[in-house]
């Protein structure tokens, strides 16, 4: 039996990257515990400082297939390149013609750059019939549309 698993990322502003992740994935921020109707109001309950309730988010796949993604603040910022990287699967699959592939990946890559990506590099090779373009989100974590 499969173990279940969260994917977490060390965030200046979890709020801010909750919400590009949120857009790029169709994810939503997980709701609330019970009785509250907003996690202000949880965090006002339980005592937490204002200046702490961007300490952390959760995103959840609203269909609840995928896995939950957190983001919990940190006090440094990003050194080094991502071991570990998403790929965002946006372009129909192998059974899709490579050129409308290309298309898919090309027009969600733009919508991303307007919510803070950044491109970086575009890979295409025909005779592999593969197309994908890596980017950077809003806090320069790297990431493959594909």
């Amino acid at each position: 039996m499969a173990n279940s698993f969260q994917v977490t990322f060390d965030a200046n502003d979890p709020a801010k990257l909750a919400d590009f992740w949120g857009s790029a994935l169709g994810y939503v921020i997980q709701p609330p515990p019970e009785g509250f109707d907003h996690w202000d109001d949880w965090a006002r309950s339980m005592g937490i400082p204002e200046e702490n309730w961007n300490d952390a988010r959760a995103l959840v796949d609203p269909d609840g297939v995928g896995p939950r993604i957190f983001f919990q603040r940190v006090p440094e910022g990003k050194t080094a390149k991502n071991r570990v990287h998403m790929d965002v699967n946006v372009g129909g699959g192998r059974g899709t013609p490579r050129e409308e592939r290309k298309a898919n990946v090309t027009a969600v890559s733009k919508e991303l750059i307007a919510e803070g990506a950044t491109e970086v590099e575009i890979h295409e090779y025909p005779d592999r019939d593969e197309f994908w373009i890596v980017m950077l989100d809003p806090e320069n974590n790297e990431f493959c549309v594909q």
